[in-house]
């Protein structure tokens, strides 16, 4: 499953979680760094904007899908993929860091958010090592020499992994970058998942993320801030379905050709 964005294909390549964390298992393994991105409507929405995002997502190893939308406009392209959330994500990620011996580092938020998300990983998952801790400056430019140095001292720190918790776009462009300056680490944007842990923001209710209505629940909360956002979110939908259609006829069209 494909989307494209002003000219570049945006693929969430990793359509189930039992293939990424065999594919991050493998890496870590052979010491290869890699960057994951959780793709969602409201990045679909940024990516139309900005090409210095566009080309860190074209940077990014593995992209998931985060979000419902993003899974039933897959399943409608006939190419169905699993709801990976990023906040999901962290907990089987660290467990397969610490089963390899593999410790990590934090970047993001708050340095009180930071010590309560380490702590809570580190009881959560026994042998799981938090070597090194992060909070950047307000006003931090993830492309940046201070970003490069910032890199520099998680390669330094010997973690293998590396949750970055900066929301979009910044931790995915300084994930990128960490590709070129930190080769050996992999790098997890993952937006508020270790606030999530550490109790600094709180996730909607587990049924309402049943129903799919996690995106309402965090509107009511704050409308001033994400109103617009999801606004902006529906008006790209239209285009994305009848993106979907397209690549599931041409899906089906190659498929006879190969038949006959």
């Amino acid at each position: 499953m494909y989307f494209g964005i002003v000219g570049e294909k945006i693929a969430v390549n990793m359509p189930t979680k039992a293939a990424l964390l065999t594919c991050v298992a493998e890496r870590l393994a052979r010491k290869e760094g890699f960057a994951l991105a959780t793709v969602n409507l409201d990045h679909l929405v940024k990516l139309r904007t900005s090409q210095q995002f566009r080309s860190a997502y074209c940077a990014q190893d593995f992209v998931v899908a985060d979000g419902h939308p993003i899974v039933w406009i897959s399943r409608l392209a006939g190419q169905p993929v699993e709801l990976m959330p990023g906040s999901d994500l962290i907990l089987p990620l660290a467990q397969v860091a610490a089963t390899q011996g593999v410790s990590i580092a934090l970047i993001g938020s708050r340095p009180d958010a930071l010590a309560g998300a380490k702590s809570y990983l580190e009881g959560e998952v026994p042998g799981l090592d938090v070597v090194l801790t992060i909070a950047p400056p307000m006003g931090f430019v993830p492309d940046s020499p201070e970003a490069d140095a910032l890199l520099a001292e998680v390669a330094a720190s010997g973690a293998g992994l590396c949750f970055v918790a900066m929301g979009a776009p910044k931790q995915e462009i300084l994930s990128a970058a960490g590709r070129r300056v930190a080769p050996h680490v992999g790098f997890a944007s993952i937006g508020a998942g270790l606030d999530f842990f550490a109790g600094t923001q709180h996730r909607a209710p587990e049924w309402v993320r049943d129903f799919a209505l996690e995106w309402l629940w965090r509107a009511v909360g704050n409308p001033r801030r994400l109103g617009m956002r999801y606004l902006r979110c529906i008006g790209i939908l239209p285009g994305q379905l009848l993106n979907a259609v397209q690549q599931r006829l041409r899906s089906g069209d190659h498929t006879r050709r190969v038949h006959h």
